[in-house]
């Protein structure tokens, strides 16, 4: 491992990058922490207080003038990535941008075309596919543990959990869509990371919108504004079809009338399945002609794959990077034919494949 450390600039300071980007990458000897941006001063200030930085900014086109960094985490409403994550990229800094990638395919193959020209690297925070036991899931996988992969289920459902009306998350010119852009990127990539990101053939869904003028089952933290804009939808379900005739359904919601909030990921093959609820995981098949269950004990204590350590040893030591910019242009295809799918009440074919430029 290289002595090099890397210069690092946080674009958007809200509470979920100090959580999880700030609060990651200053653990790594590799990382410098050089500055913060963000359109509200008083969130720069406040992140770079707490973490005795002196460089802050509201622009983040002066931040990248003028520090030389090496690489930024962007934390921004979604509207914005692609156009900070160009900008980032054609400056010469690697970008570490939340999911999702973008709003949309075009705005998200418009980061992944930056990327071929600069020469640098974007990884998109899918951070699910980090845990412990996705990792151990995939490696089950990989063995061939479960035969042919068939079919797969994943969902993310919450009993109250819209994230404020009005917030940008419910305005779709801001957020590109409603939970199926928001929680739905996160369990949805699962499976099909899982499958190896198979070649889409067709999609069907619906979407609702049930709970838009509700005071009662918002998101804890998140208040909002009874008179804000709310035009996305608070639920989404929906069943895709591959080329290898593989097929995942989903369902994910901000509120929905159940017992408990829920996430889940179910893999279905001709020789053993999976079970991923609420973070437990679980395998199925079968042994000397009898039905099995088998629980991983995994280690909590140990971290099989760390995210922020991992795109810093792409950087420095080329790794191969585990969560790329074309894996967000796939995902944003799915989601455009997705919405495609729910306006038409029918199902939408996928003419050609999502990723370009790789």
């Amino acid at each position: 491992m290289t002595n090099e450390k890397l210069r690092y600039g946080l674009i958007g300071a809200g509470s979920n990058a100090v959580k999880k980007h700030v609060s990651n990458y200053t653990k790594l000897d590799h990382i410098e922490f050089v500055s913060v941006c963000d359109i509200n001063i008083e969130n720069a200030t406040k992140v770079a207080r707490k973490y005795n930085i002196e460089s802050v900014y509201s622009d983040y086109r002066e931040m990248l003038k003028h520090e030389k960094l090496d690489i930024v985490s962007i934390c921004t409403p979604n509207h914005l990535h692609a156009d900070i994550a160009v900008y980032a990229l054609l400056n010469g800094v690697n970008v570490h941008c939340e999911k999702p990638l973008a709003i949309n395919a075009a705005e998200a193959q418009r980061i992944v075309d930056a990327k071929n020209i600069s020469g640098k690297k974007v990884m998109v925070g899918l951070n699910n596919r980090f845990t412990n036991e996705m990792v151990k899931l995939k490696q089950y996988i990989d063995v061939g543990f479960f035969g042919d992969i068939y079919h797969a289920k994943a969902g993310w459902k919450r009993r109250s959990g819209i994230p404020g009306r009005g917030t940008w998350f419910t305005n779709q010119a801001l957020s590109g869509g409603g939970v199926m852009i928001d929680l739905g990127v996160h369990f949805l990539d699962l499976p099909l990371f899982l499958l190896g990101l198979p070649e889409p053939s067709y999609i069907t869904g619906a979407t609702y919108q049930n709970f838009a003028n509700t005071t009662t089952r918002n998101r804890n933290g998140y208040k909002g504004n009874p008179e804000g804009i709310f035009n996305v939808e608070d639920t989404a379900v929906g069943l895709i079809g591959f080329k290898n005739e593989a097929t995942i359904s989903f369902e994910f919601s901000w509120a929905s009338n159940i017992e408990k909030d829920e996430t889940f990921v179910e893999i279905f093959g001709t020789r053993g399945g999976a079970s991923y609820k609420n973070g437990e995981l679980k395998l199925f098949s079968e042994h000397f002609d009898t039905c099995i269950d088998i629980i991983p004990d995994i280690n909590p204590n140990i971290t099989l794959k760390n995210e922020f350590k991992h795109f810093t040893n792409c950087i420095l030591n080329e790794e191969i990077l585990y969560a790329t910019a074309e894996d967000g242009v796939y995902m944003m295809n799915i989601i455009d034919h997705f919405y495609k799918a729910a306006d038409s009440k029918a199902p939408v074919l996928f003419e050609h494949k999502a990723v370009v430029n790789v």
